[in-house]
């Protein structure tokens, strides 16, 4: 069996598919670390850390959202605010 033997049974497009296999992975981790616009992991969502100047909710706040949505009534809604504010 000679060189020609992996031409003619299949094996030729091997050495040319796999430069383009490897090119879509590092593409695909590159895209994954510095595709969204800073270095950070898919998984690292916009609500999981809070930066400077994105502060969270308060409670109060919440509380306020929950009495205006319905949620809660206004004698429930005033014994939280207090709770709160204490």
């Amino acid at each position: 069996m000679g060189p020609e033997y992996v031409w003619w049974h299949g094996m030729w497009f091997f050495p040319l598919i796999m430069p383009i296999i490897m090119l879509i992975v590092l593409l695909f981790a590159g895209y994954l670390l510095f595709g969204r616009g800073c270095f950070r992991p898919p998984w690292h969502g916009r609500d999981r850390f809070y930066g400077p100047g994105q502060d969270s909710e308060s409670a109060l706040d919440i509380l306020k959202k929950r009495y205006a949505r319905g949620e809660i009534g206004k004698e429930e809604f005033e014994q939280m605010k207090r709770d709160l504010l204490n």
